[in-house]
């Protein structure tokens, strides 16, 4: 994977054309404007998220919570302390926007804990084996080889030049090692989140993605390693930013 490219010709002059076309809308935003996009996207960014790992506030409910503090009647506490999470982890990326570059994972564990904080969740890589639901895949369940695979993905990663295999590669490859106990989908999106904002590329908020499809094209990439679905939600969440939020 890191001899070929990621993404194919189409693909990347598809990418090329929506980047330029972000550049181009935000020199046109002041500060204020493009300050108060980032936030509208980050309360969607949260939303999704946490979505996707089953959290039940809604998108409303969502906006409410991060913008108010105003918690959601029914909801459970964790699921308040989740969304809460993931605004703080947007902020830090837009305020620290080199903090994981070039990538470690030392920045990246940094970024976890502060996704699990105040949640029932050991922080830093795993040392004990888990399992994922609807697979056979298993993840590595030893400390020294969940170290070292994180650290061939960060030079991976660290050695790609196209901004958005970067990121794309992160995301996956996060969720495939699963170096955590938890928390590792939600990790892989704020750090691609970063990747992408270090570089003035246009972050994704996910908000228009089936949760369900979501899940089936990372099953598809730990069961056969094709990452075909991935690359579409990817383009297409790209696209879906670029044309929403600037």
């Amino acid at each position: 994977m890191d001899r070929a490219a990621v993404f194919n010709e189409l693909e990347l002059s598809k990418l090329v054309v929506l980047q330029e076309q972000f550049r181009k809308n935000t020199s046109l935003l002041s500060e204020l404007e493009y300050k108060k996009e980032l936030e509208r996207l980050a309360i969607d960014l949260s939303w999704k998220s946490s979505q996707i790992e089953g959290n039940t506030y809604s998108l409303l409910e969502t906006e409410r919570l991060l913008k108010d503090k105003e918690t959601a009647a029914g909801k459970t506490k964790e699921e308040a302390v989740m969304l809460l999470n993931h605004k703080d982890a947007i902020d830090f990326i837009v305020k620290n926007p080199d903090y994981l570059m070039p990538l470690r994972i030392s920045a990246i564990e940094d970024i976890h804990s502060i996704l699990v904080k105040d949640l029932a969740v050991d922080k830093n890589l795993r040392k004990r084996r888990v399992g994922i639901s609807g697979t056979n895949y298993k993840p590595l369940d030893n400390e020294f080889e969940i170290r070292e695979a994180m650290q061939l993905a960060c030079e991976l990663v660290n050695k790609k030049e196209n901004i958005c295999e970067k990121a794309l590669l992160i995301l996956l490859l996060i969720s495939y090692i699963d170096p955590f106990s938890d928390g590792n989908k939600r990790t892989a999106r704020i750090v691609s989140n970063a990747i992408l904002m270090n570089y003035k590329h246009c972050p994704l908020s996910f908000r228009t993605i089936d949760s369900i499809e979501y899940k089936k094209a990372i099953l598809l990439f730990y069961e056969q390693n094709n990452i075909t679905r991935f690359k579409e939600i990817f383009i297409n969440q790209f696209e879906f930013a670029v044309k929403t939020y600037f």
